[in-house]
């Protein structure tokens, strides 16, 4: 078995990047809160992992200010379906950074379960309570166990290949 650090792993890697670069996996913005300090990103790691019970993971970079604040003792997250017309919402928490911009002061909210903010553009989403924190190289899984729901029928879902021009707020 090889070390994860030969050199002879990169064409390997650079291949695999090659292979999920053409995945085409819906985007979705998660939002937290703790205390005051609210925060949300546009995330494209996430999958439902469980069916009884119920769990879903959502990554979340390490470089992502919407990190931080989750690791500093967030209770709840909760994750948004984008709508496929939802590209200014996607840019907006995507491609600017909670460091330097309040992006709820630019979009529609209303105060969830646990204070999180539910984004009103986005009729799809779930707010869950965080069960495990785990690392994950550059990105920290979150599995959620759903506390509150809401679900529209069909809606198309902006997915990444809509979404990859948008000029991240910070490295993944």
């Amino acid at each position: 078995m090889r070390n994860s650090a030969d050199s002879s792993d990169a064409p390997a890697a650079e291949t695999f990047h090659g292979l999920v670069g053409q995945l085409d996996y819906p985007m979705l913005i998660v939002t937290t809160r703790v205390g005051e300090r609210q925060a949300g990103c546009l995330v494209g790691f996430a999958s439902q992992v469980s069916i009884d019970p119920p769990r879903f993971l959502v990554c979340l970079s390490k470089a992502n200010r919407t990190y931080r604040v989750a690791a500093e003792g967030a209770a709840m997250l909760a994750v948004h379906f984008l709508p496929a017309g939802a590209q200014e919402l996607a840019e907006l928490f995507g491609g600017q950074t909670g460091d330097e911009v309040d992006k709820f002061a630019h979009c529609e909210w209303t105060e969830g379960p646990g204070g999180v903010p539910i984004l009103s553009d986005c009729p799809n989403w779930f707010v869950g309570s965080i069960r495990e924190r785990v690392p994950l190289g550059d990105h920290v899984g979150f599995v959620l166990a759903p506390v509150a729901a809401a679900h529209q029928e069909q809606v198309q879902e902006l997915t990444f290949d809509r979404a990859r021009r948008i000029q991240a707020g910070h490295p993944a």
